[in-house]
């Protein structure tokens, strides 16, 4: 599989390294003042600064399992391993989950384990985890 490139706004870089370098162990790629390229899990996430996002910022939720699921979101899908062990560390650093970390679909097909949380800047993340990926874009 190829990887991804997604460039996202952030209102503060420094708030933005700290979040993805620091706190997500993104490892940084190339940066300027205004912008900022992060491996996340092997996937080239850039992260550019927009100082009027703060204020634009709404968020949108459609119902999905029962929960109110924040549109637009991105992420990545994990290995069963990783997704828990990052679920983890997560809870243990008192992160505010918009949804927390659980099995969607069990006994479904496309079940899988998910959870979402924002960045600084608002972006709302999902990283999910199926033991099966067959299951991934089963019908």
């Amino acid at each position: 599989m190829q990887p991804f490139h997604l460039a996202i706004p952030v209102d503060d870089i420094p708030a933005a390294r700290e979040f993805y370098g620091n706190f997500m162990g993104c490892p940084e790629g190339r940066s300027a003042e205004s912008w900022i390229d992060f491996d996340l899990y092997g996937h080239q996430l850039v992260v550019h600064l927009d100082p009027g996002l703060a204020g634009r910022k709404k968020s949108h939720h459609n119902p999905v399992d029962g929960h109110d699921v924040p549109v637009p979101h991105f992420g990545v899908v994990l290995e069963m391993p990783v997704w828990e062990a990052l679920a983890d560390r997560l809870k243990k650093a008192g992160v505010k989950f918009a949804i927390e970390p659980y099995i969607r679909f069990r006994g479904e097909v496309g079940e899988h384990a998910t959870m979402f949380f924002h960045d600084p800047a608002g972006n709302a993340l999902e990283f999910k985890s199926f033991r099966d990926m067959s299951q991934l874009f089963a019908k």
